[in-house]
């Protein structure tokens, strides 16, 4: 949306290089959806005298976590928000290498399947489209992307999760993220390394506009400063 957690992630070349350039969030929900915290179970303490001479927690207490641990796996608003963005959604990306939105944008489409998955717990997602990339003599060459996500709300974690992998690299993306229902808006923050030692913190805020419409923006920090470099607009099919 990750996401809607909930996670889509574009990744592109920079100066000829492999630099991941971002995610459909993991995220696409429907608008409308209210979230909210699902209140933690305390974990239970060992009363005195009930731990085992080994040291291992009691049969009573071993129950009561497990009992913990039922309660942790309940559903909620969250996950319904999540859920809700279920669906084949068109896109079509903005993207500015250098983070110049003055400039005219490098743009592609594509489209994105969400469907809910373990009795609505999470959400994947896959992407497929259309890009430009450098080929080898530095012209523009295109290519076809391809993407899978991963949503859901952590109970524990009390934030919406997120992964992603792609067919341009070969790391795992993961983020974590809030979303607001006053702007019903998402805001996603993690990290990402392209190269080894070029890890560079991102942050991405999806918007819900409405049934049908959804706008995310990826910003990413060069030099220290954090610049726009995506811009992502979608469209629910019929």
């Amino acid at each position: 949306m990750r996401d809607m957690k909930a996670s889509l992630i574009v990744t592109t070349f920079l100066a000829a290089t492999a630099l991941a350039v971002s995610s459909f969030a993991q995220t696409s929900p429907a608008p409308g959806g209210r979230v909210s915290n699902s209140g933690t179970v305390p974990v239970p303490a060992n009363p005195a005298g009930a731990t085992a001479p080994t040291g291992q927690p009691s049969a009573a207490d071993m129950q009561k976590m497990m009992q913990q641990m039922m309660e942790m796996s309940k559903l909620n608003e969250n996950h319904k928000l999540l859920s809700s963005g279920d669906g084949t959604w068109d896109y079509l990306v903005k993207m500015w290498m250098d983070g110049d939105t003055s400039k005219k944008p490098q743009e592609s489409k594509g489209t994105a399947t969400r469907k809910s998955i373990m009795d609505g717990r999470f959400v994947e997602m896959d992407v497929t489209g259309k890009m430009q990339v450098p080929g080898p003599d530095g012209k523009p060459k295109e290519m076809t992307f391809k993407g899978h996500g991963m949503e859901g709300y952590d109970n524990v974690k009390k934030k919406f999760v997120g992964t992603w992998i792609d067919n341009m690299g070969t790391s795992v993306m993961m983020s974590e993220g809030t979303y607001d229902p006053a702007t019903k808006s998402f805001t996603y923050t993690a990290e990402m390394e392209p190269l080894p030692g070029m890890k560079t913190p991102v942050r991405e805020v999806l918007k819900l506009t409405d049934n049908n419409h959804m706008d995310l923006e990826w910003y990413e920090n060069q030099g220290g400063q954090e610049k726009k470099t995506m811009e992502i607009n979608y469209t629910k099919k019929k």
